[in-house]
């Protein structure tokens, strides 16, 4: 059986690790709004590019591990891919880690298969984590933000609280039936609405910030589109 591992840094409000973690899953929950009129605007806003409405709310698809990576640069299939950025969370050493990714999607595949377009690209992290336990007790306030560049023009593109998405226990418990994650399983968490609408850009950066404690992480990357040959 293939391996996939992914150089992380762990870091606690005291001390920071850095570690060679193996990752044994991925998986990319979907629908994971809290308020059901925010979830339906953006079910609505996906059905606008042809992707059907899910079978429940929230929803688990599975990822290749191996379409998990910390990189700068990323490429993708045709122009019509688009980043999402969620929060995620690690199952590792027995304990639950904090960070950031981006749902990188195809939305042309998106339109008539939504678990065959979370294969179709990669999925980029940032190689920070912090333990849930220190922002367990705020972590309704957590802040995730995503950017898109175009023609050197940075936009804000993502924006919201973590109060509108299931919270990590609640996801897990939903999604396992338990308290826990296997092992080295990377758990993508949900995303907002894009503002102004999804749209494909050659670059995406992405955060999620903690105010209370004062600190983020941040992480961003280009995508070269390559082209189809017929």
């Amino acid at each position: 059986m293939s391996t996939h591992s992914l150089s992380l840094s762990l870091a606690g409000r005291n001390a920071e690790e850095t570690v060679v973690a193996t990752i044994e899953a991925c998986v990319i929950a979907g629908w994971t709004g809290r308020d059901a009129v925010a979830l339906e605007k953006h079910i609505v806003e996906l059905e606008a590019l042809g992707v059907k409405r899910p079978a429940s709310t929230p929803i688990f698809y599975r990822a290749s591990k191996q379409r998990l990576l910390i990189t700068d640069q990323i490429e993708a299939v045709g122009g019509a891919s688009s980043g999402e950025v969620e929060y995620v969370v690690l199952q590792y050493r027995g304990k639950l880690w904090v960070g950031v990714g981006s749902d990188h999607t195809d939305r042309d595949v998106e339109t008539y298969g939504v678990t065959v377009s979370k294969q179709m690209c990669d999925k980029p992290i940032a190689p920070l984590f912090w333990p849930f336990e220190d922002v367990a007790d705020h972590w309704d306030k957590l802040i995730l933000r995503s950017f898109i560049t175009t023609d050197g023009n940075r936009q804000l593109y993502q924006e919201g609280t973590l109060d509108k998405m299931l919270a990590p226990k609640d996801l897990i418990r939903r999604y396992t039936g338990g308290d826990n994650l296997a092992e080295g399983t990377i758990l993508f968490g949900g995303t907002f609405s894009a503002i102004g609408g999804i749209r494909p850009a050659p670059r995406f950066d992405f955060q999620i910030v903690d105010d209370v404690i004062g600190r983020k992480i941040s992480h961003g990357y280009d995508i070269l589109s390559l082209p189809i040959a017929g």
